[in-house]
């Protein structure tokens, strides 16, 4: 590889045409500017420039070098125009979170597309987990999670809370919701079901349904399309937990009974990013879109 050094050099000596100059230019000295017109030379195995006392003339083989040399700072000139390029409203967006917070900031992420072309969202729908495993393979760039469980790898921000609603078939409003109805009913369960049953029972200060081992319950059920969850629970099948955002909007809470517990739960949510990891601009504009979104859960 030619030193890049001596190519500047040597494209500025061609293009001022006077050694002296040269080294005022790129302040050297003069003996400076000869000694990298020789080491180019040596590098290439070729003689660049014929001097003739204190004038000189470019060879064939000088004009091929300095070509070469014009590109070389025209890439480079790109490479930090790109690099600079920083555009609040272009660009792909790589985006991770639950399917049901997924219902609710696709559609307000997808008005941000509509005002600005150049944006580009990409969103999975995933648990937890995977979330944090994209962000770390670095196939996601932002991810909203209600646990983030490695600290020391993520830089996370709290955005706000959601409370989890347990839904249960419409016979079951006015009843007493205790272990024994819930092991009765049967569990519909999806990705994250597991997740926010224990959750849930944990902090709805209920010391029965805290005693509730979530892997005993009884599964009569399991769909992990997030708009078909809820639809055997309205046909008097199955009971499950959900983010109330998810049960609002998927249009069947006439059909339904919301649980109502002696302390409401709720969760936290999370806007994580790998540690030390500086995002573009745009990601700045999609924060917002999901702040603002998220203010009307």
């Amino acid at each position: 590889m030619l030193n890049p050094t001596w190519l500047n050099t040597f494209k500025t000596l061609i293009e001022v045409g006077h050694f002296t100059q040269t080294a005022e230019k790129l302040f050297m000295t003069q003996p400076g500017v000869s000694q990298h017109i020789k080491k180019l030379e040596q590098s290439c195995g070729k003689a660049l420039i014929k001097r003739e006392n204190k004038s000189f003339e470019i060879t064939e083989q000088g004009k091929l070098v300095y070509d070469y040399a014009c590109q070389v700072a025209q890439q480079e000139e790109l490479l930090l125009e790109r690099l600079s390029f920083d555009d609040p409203y272009s660009g792909k967006c790589h985006i991770g979170c639950s399917g049901s917070l997924a219902l609710l900031l696709y559609p307000k992420l997808l008005e941000q597309q509509a005002k600005h072309a150049g944006l580009h969202i990409h969103m999975e729908a995933a648990p937890n987990y995977k979330i944090l495993n994209d962000l770390q393979q670095g196939s996601i760039d932002i991810g909203l999670v209600t646990e983030v469980v490695n600290p020391s790898l993520f830089q996370a921000t709290c955005l706000g809370k959601e409370p989890l609603c347990l839904v249960l078939p419409k016979r079951y409003e006015g009843m007493a919701i205790d272990a024994q109805v819930l092991e009765e009913c049967g569990l519909i369960t999806h990705p994250n079901s597991k997740h926010y049953l224990s959750f849930y029972f944990e902090y709805c200060d209920d010391a029965d349904l805290a005693n509730i081992n979530v892997e005993q319950l009884p599964v009569i059920s399991y769909i992990n399309q997030l708009n078909q969850i809820l639809v055997p629970v309205a046909q008097g099948i199955g009971f499950t937990v959900l983010p109330k955002s998810t049960v609002e909007s998927l249009g069947l809470t006439e059909q339904l009974t919301i649980h109502i517990p002696n302390a409401e739960v709720y969760e936290n949510l999370y806007l994580v990013k790998k540690k030390h990891r500086d995002l573009p601009s745009r990601y700045e504009t999609i924060q917002q879109a999901i702040i603002d979104a998220l203010e009307l859960i």
